[in-house]
């Protein structure tokens, strides 16, 4: 399967440059972020060990100090906002791993439920988000009627979303981002390997996510075919899927088969990939750019206990330079250190420690990185 237009009197920019992305990993403002932003939801939580919200603030403070009782809607995103604005990035895409409700009708099936209050939208206006992933094992949390809460807020304060809806159709079709360098289609899935239910399978009547349940040549075919019949000539392709465990370094065979499948479809250009709660393989397939796991971008596990070596702390700003084709022009990653729900730079060890792990951990995908000023990283392929 290859590139093709179809019917239509498109002809496409007349202008086409290279295009510049943000994309991180998981975005998880629920729990004991919620309960420090403007507004809150009810704190109570129906986990084996913690059964309130607050705690995670309290466990917060205790390791990294005092934080604010109630947060402005730029706080969690500190420095991260200052590199934003100096990398300027056309189009800057987060896995939403967040309902959005006041819903109470937590999946009683699942025993870690996040939500942020519908009135706390602005703390992701406020960093200009433009795309929301939703193909996770996080985005029906609080059951269907949360589900349309969070799309319905989205949709409302003008942010694209994918990868979740009210019925197959809406859930399938891709987030489409104009711009004046051309358009780009973003396209979000969720592995059963990460967690997600299979009962959250979107179906024509019965809102869900788009659920991977296999991994293989022929879901990839399926993939290909819904993509072609939203491109359009010059459209560069986000396919963003969720999978895999939260801790390991390990990247099993169907996942790079797969993303490799995808990208061998010739409609691919970048394969987004999270649910690792730290920043996981990089390779270059094809002059197409695969990220396996991008790590936790926010979250609030500061002061819990347990896997200490992965250094959940530690996030990356993925910034994707595509050219005109979608072919890989240069990554840049900035790596970020979260404390008191904050994000800040990340000094040189941190930064030395993360470039070790990825190429360590990878010497099959042939990368390697130059540290930029500021402790920035390049890749190098």
């Amino acid at each position: 399967m290859k590139r093709q237009a179809p019917n239509s009197d498109h002809q496409g920019p007349t202008n086409r440059q290279s295009i510049t992305l943000l994309v991180s990993g998981d975005v998880m403002i629920g729990r004991g972020i919620d309960q420090v932003l403007p507004q809150s939801v009810n704190p109570v939580l129906y986990e084996r060990y913690i059964k309130n919200a607050l705690k995670y603030v309290k466990l917060a403070q205790y390791k990294s100090g005092p934080i604010p009782k109630k947060i402005s809607y730029d706080y969690i995103w500190g420095d991260a906002l200052i590199e934003m604005q100096r990398r300027n990035p056309d189009i800057k895409i987060i896995n939403l791993e967040t309902a959005i409700t006041t819903s109470d009708d937590y999946w009683q099936q699942k025993e870690i439920h996040y939500r942020m209050h519908p009135k706390n939208i602005r703390v992701l206006t406020k960093a200009n988000i433009n795309v929301c992933v939703l193909g996770n094992n996080h985005i029906l949390d609080w059951g269907f009627d949360g589900l349309r809460d969070t799309l319905n807020v989205l949709e409302k304060n003008h942010l694209l979303t994918t990868g979740a809806g009210l019925n197959i159709e809406t859930a399938a079709k891709p987030a489409i981002v104009n711009t004046s360098k051309g358009r780009l289609l973003v396209f979000s899935y969720a592995s059963t390997s990460a967690g997600t239910p299979t009962s959250w399978k979107v179906t024509e009547d019965r809102p869900g996510v788009n659920l991977l349940e296999k991994l293989d040549h022929k879901t990839a075919i399926k993939i290909g075919r819904n993509i072609n019949s939203f491109y359009q000539d010059g459209d560069r392709v986000v396919v963003s899927i969720h999978w895999g465990a939260n801790f390991g370094y390990d990247i099993p065979n169907d996942q790079q088969a797969f993303a490799r499948h995808l990208i061998d479809t010739g409609l691919v250009d970048l394969i987004h990939g999270h649910s690792s709660h730290h920043p996981k393989g990089i390779e270059v397939y094809n002059k197409r750019l695969i990220l396996y796991g991008c790590g936790d971008l926010i979250n609030d596990y500061e002061g819990i206990n347990g896997h200490e070596e992965y250094r959940d702390d530690l996030s990356l700003l993925y910034f994707v330079e595509m050219d005109t084709s979608g072919a890989l022009n240069s990554l840049i990653m900035t790596p970020m250190k979260i404390h008191g729900f904050r994000l800040q730079h990340a000094n040189h060890y941190d930064t030395q420690w993360i470039a070790d792990q990825l190429k360590s951990k990878y010497r099959k995908f042939s990368i390697s990185f130059n540290t930029l000023q500021d402790n920035v990283l390049k890749l190098l392929f």
